[in-house]
């Protein structure tokens, strides 16, 4: 079956026009005597030629007049686009058909990736909202609890008043702290926090963050350490104050999730070329495979009930991602149920 392209058209008609001349200057020939053959070839060849060119640039210029409305509606009438960088369909053919019908493919397949990004937008901010709302639900419940057994006559009891008092403090900095991270992982994603690189040693930075920590290591009976087979002199060019908040979270993740009584959190540092690769090891209860994906997504917990007791905002892990990729780097993690976990990232070395 002849495909059906304005050019085709052109040459169908122009091929049955030409034949009927032919058959009319035959007949005057085998009629009148004085009539030659050659003169009728040629005027069959420009009449077909001419038939050819004028049917042609008519049926495209009736289908482009009434296309050109449909490159509007779709915000892409670009008449030299298809001219500049033809794909194999045009450059097999310039039927404007083929063209209009590839570009409102093109259209249609944006389109159809676009709703399905709004799609899974969609499904990110209702599960942002509702996991932002639960978060926020507890504090204010136990805010609420405690405020009411003193109101209730608890205020007089010397026993209970400063202890929820105390207890209150603590719900209200858990809220504070939420907020706070939630501020500021919004200003890494808009780009208000602008990053300051510089050079300092990493072997030194991680130490300082060993003893910032070193008390809550205590309590849970784990062992901050550094790789001893590690350079003692790591020196890397980024924000420095960024970076410390991506070891403090990454090391105190570490130390929550801790479940041995010989637990340990082990920074390695590792040289490749004009990088550092950096690990955070510990030897604890591990992530489910399910979940190792997801780690990085905003309040997304992997034993809810256990984190909480935790504390925390959730946003930890969230906020090392958008640190690290703001400096142009990778991170990424692995992890074994009842072995532990690893977290990685890289910098760039100081030149």
């Amino acid at each position: 079956m002849i495909h059906s392209s304005p050019k085709n058209i052109a040459l169908f008609n122009s091929i049955i026009i030409s034949l009927i001349f032919a058959a009319v200057y035959t007949t005057l020939y085998f009629t009148y005597e004085n009539i030659n053959i050659e003169p009728g070839l040629y005027l069959t060849l420009l009449i077909f030629g001419l038939s050819f060119l004028t049917i042609n640039y008519s049926i495209n210029k009736f289908i482009y007049s009434r296309i050109k409305v449909i490159y509007k509606s779709i915000g892409m009438m670009r008449p030299q686009k298809p001219t500049k960088k033809k794909s194999k369909q045009n450059e097999k053919s310039s039927d404007v058909l083929d063209i209009v019908n590839q570009v409102v493919m093109e259209w249609g397949k944006e389109q159809q990736q676009e709703i399905e990004s709004l799609r899974q937008g969609a499904k990110y901010r209702r599960e942002f909202i509702g996991n932002l709302s639960h978060e926020l639900k507890t504090p204010i419940f136990n805010i609420q609890g405690y405020i009411s057994t003193l109101l209730d006559g608890g205020l007089e009891d010397p026993k209970i008043n400063k202890k929820f008092l105390e207890k209150s403090e603590k719900s209200i900095n858990r809220m504070i702290a939420l907020v706070d991270d939630l501020e500021y992982i919004s200003k890494l994603e808009s780009g208000e926090l602008k990053l300051k690189p510089e050079r300092f040693d990493l072997f030194q930075l991680t130490k300082e963050v060993f003893d910032f920590l070193e008390m809550k290591a205590e309590k849970t009976g784990t062992k901050l350490l550094i790789n001893p087979n590690s350079a003692k002199s790591v020196f890397v060019k980024a924000d420095k104050k960024r970076i410390r908040q991506v070891l403090i979270n990454l090391v105190d993740n570490a130390i929550k999730y801790t479940d041995k009584k010989n637990s340990k959190v082990t920074v390695t540092f590792y040289d490749f070329h004009d990088k550092y690769l950096i690990e955070v090891k510990d030897n604890g209860i591990g992530i489910q495979e399910d979940s190792l994906v997801r780690v990085f997504e905003r309040f997304y917990r992997t034993d809810s009930g256990r984190s909480r007791d935790q504390g925390g905002s959730g946003l930890g892990l969230a906020i090392v991602k958008h640190i690290i990729e703001g400096h142009q780097q990778t991170v990424s993690v692995r992890s074994t149920e009842g072995e532990g976990t690893t977290f990685s990232f890289t910098l760039d070395k100081h030149k």
